[in-house]
């Protein structure tokens, strides 16, 4: 995710309607992407969505382009302003975007893969849930969202070095707890 021009930007804080849709734009999907991770509903997570833009529309002055990039501002605010939406909401898991787990799944269209691809997609899913936070926000935002370590730490607020080692930790945490659940249900079959 690239940098945001500094024009539009100097653009949106003018109150330049056009220059703050281009940024809404560029930059909605993946906003919509991590409220609905929280969420776990559309309707839900376009409120969102509408909600953290509309806190940067009002915050845009905080920003510094020597703070770090624009995309992980962004991500951060997001980010902060969906955990406490979910806190508020209710006190279950993150859920996980069904379309960002296609890539777990065959691409076979027959009905018993279709059944196996949506029992893969709910393992990984409950797999994600399982995990503790801290190792499972890493893991989402570098591995689904495509955030650089760079912009996942600054995200979270954390050092590089710790996101990396979370997201090592996790992605075997996961792994294992996959194994083990398709080890389960092998032997109860």
């Amino acid at each position: 995710m690239s940098d945001i021009d500094p024009d539009l930007l100097r653009r949106c804080r003018e109150g330049d309607q056009a220059a703050w849709r281009d940024l809404v734009n560029e930059h909605g999907r993946r906003v919509f992407n991590l409220a609905y991770r929280f969420m776990g509903r559309a309707d839900q997570a376009e409120d969102v969505t509408q909600e953290i833009f509309v806190k940067v529309y009002r915050s845009l002055d905080r920003f510094r382009p020597s703070d770090g990039s624009f995309p992980a501002w962004l991500m951060t605010v997001a980010r902060h302003h969906a955990i406490d939406r979910y806190r508020r909401r209710r006190g279950e898991e993150v859920g996980v975007d069904p379309a960002a787990l296609e890539a777990v799944a065959s691409t076979d269209q027959g009905p018993l893969q279709s059944l196996e691809r949506e029992e893969r997609k709910q393992l990984v899913h409950r797999g994600l849930r399982a995990l503790p936070s801290s190792l499972r926000e890493p893991l989402l935002l570098c591995d689904l969202e495509g955030l650089s370590y760079e912009e996942v730490a600054a995200s979270l607020g954390i050092p590089v070095g710790t996101v990396k080692s979370r997201l090592n930790r996790g992605r075997l945490e996961l792994a294992r707890r996959l194994l083990a659940a398709t080890a389960g249900s092998a032997s109860g079959a």
